[in-house]
C-alpha cells in the first residue's frame, strides 16, 4: 500500500503519495484559508460557535423532561416523576447555558461584552416558558391525531410522526430564537430538519393545534405567521421573495417576507406561496397551486383536474413526447 508522506506517526497502514504531492495540497488548503478569512468578518470568535452535538443532547433532555413517560422512558411509580424532570431538566439547562455563553462569545466582539449572567438570564426566561412549550406541543399532537385517521393513538403520534418530531423541536427554538439565542435556535432546527425533512425557521410564528401531515419537504420561512388549527401536507413551501434590488444588508431583505396563514387554513403537497401575502381563514390551497397574492377567507383554489385523453390523442401525444426526449 501506497505511504502518505507525513511527519506524524501513524498507528496502521495508509496509502501514501510523494511528498510534495501532500505539500502541495496542504500550501492550497492555506491559500483556500486564508482567500475566505480575506472576505468575512473577523470580528466574530468562531472557535465559540455553539456545538450541534451538545444541542441535540439539549433537546434529548428536554424531550425527556417534557414528556417523562413517553420520551423521557421514565417507568417509575407517579410519586417520583417530579425527581425524573428535575434531574432531566437540570441536566439539559446547565448544558444549554453553556451553548447560549458559547454563542455570546460568538457575538461579543462585534455586538460589545454581555452581562456576566446573560446567558443565565436567558435560561431562566427559557425555563419560564416551559410549561406553555409542552401545552402548544400537546395541541398539534391532539390535531394531528384528530387530523389523521390512520393514527391510532396520541402516543404513536409524538414519538413518531414527523410533524410532531418538528412541532418539538420548533416549540424549543422558537422561545430561545426569541430570548436573543438565534444560533442556538437554528441549530435545534435543523437537528429537527435531518432527523424529518420539515425545515421550519425558529423565527416563524406559529399557532396552536398545528398539524403537518407526512412532512416531508415542508419549508417555513422566517417571518411567516401560521394562525392556529393550520394543516399543511408535505412538499408546501411558505417561502419568501425579496423586493427587486433589494440587497442583504436592506431592511426589506430581512423583515416581513413570508405568507400570512390565517385560521383553519388546509395547504396542500407540493403548494408554494411565496412573499408577504395573507391567505384568508378557512380557506383551502389545493395541491402544487403556486400563489403570489392574497387569497380572501374562504376561499377554495386549485389547479384545473387532469383531463382523461381518448385514446388516440394520448397516444399522439406520448410519441410527441417521446420524440422530444430523444
Amino acid at each position: 500500500m501506497t505511504d502518505y508522506a507525513l511527519d506524524t506517526p501513524r498507528d496502521h497502514d495508509v496509502p501514501t503519495l510523494p511528498p510534495r504531492t501532500v505539500g502541495d495540497a496542504i500550501a492550497d488548503l492555506r491559500a483556500a484559508r486564508e482567500e475566505w478569512r480575506s472576505r468575512q468578518d473577523e470580528s466574530r470568535d468562531v472557535e465559540s460557535f455553539p456545538s450541534r452535538t451538545a444541542l441535540e443532547r439539549v433537546v434529548s433532555l428536554l424531550a425527556a423532561a417534557l414528556y417523562p413517560r413517553r420520551l423521557g422512558h421514565f417507568r417509575g411509580v407517579a410519586a417520583e416523576e417530579d425527581t425524573f424532570v428535575v434531574a432531566k431538566l437540570l441536566a439539559a439547562l446547565t448544558d444549554l447555558e453553556r451553548e447560549i455563553g458559547h454563542e455570546l462569545g460568538y457575538w461579543q466582539r462585534e455586538a460589545g461584552a454581555f452581562e456576566a449572567d446573560h446567558a443565565a438570564t436567558i435560561v431562566r426566561l427559557f425555563t419560564a416558558t416551559l410549561g406553555d412549550i409542552r401545552r402548544l406541543i400537546d395541541s398539534d399532537v391532539e390535531a394531528a391525531f384528530l387530523g389523521d385517521p390512520a393514527a391510532r393513538s396520541v402516543d404513536e403520534i409524538l414519538v413518531c410522526y414527523p410533524g410532531a418530531i418538528a412541532s418539538l423541536h420548533h416549540r424549543i427554538a422558537h422561545e430561545l430564537n426569541n430570548l436573543g439565542a438565534p444560533i442556538v435556535a437554528r441549530l435545534i432546527s435543523e437537528i429537527a430538519n435531518e432527523r424529518t425533512g420539515i425545515d421550519i425557521h425558529p423565527g416563524a410564528q406559529i399557532g396552536a393545534r398545528f398539524f403537518i401531515d407526512h412532512g416531508t419537504g415542508v419549508v417555513i420561512g422566517e417571518t411567516a405567521i401560521i394562525g392556529a388549527r393550520v394543516r399543511l401536507y408535505q412538499h408546501v413551501t411558505l417561502g419568501a421573495r425579496s423586493p427587486v434590488g433589494a440587497t442583504r444588508d436592506d431592511v426589506r431583505h430581512r423583515h416581513a417576507r413570508h405568507p400570512i396563514i390565517g385560521d383553519d387554513v388546509v395547504v396542500y403537497a407540493g403548494a408554494t406561496i411565496l412573499g408577504r401575502v395573507t391567505i384568508g381563514a378557512r380557506s383551502t390551497i389545493g395541491g402544487n397551486v403556486w400563489l403570489l397574492s392574497d387569497v380572501p377567507e374562504d376561499s377554495m383554489l386549485v389547479q384545473p383536474e387532469a383531463v382523461r385523453l381518448e385514446r388516440k390523442a394520448g397516444l399522439n401525444l406520448r410519441d410527441t413526447l417521446l420524440g422530444q426526449s430523444a
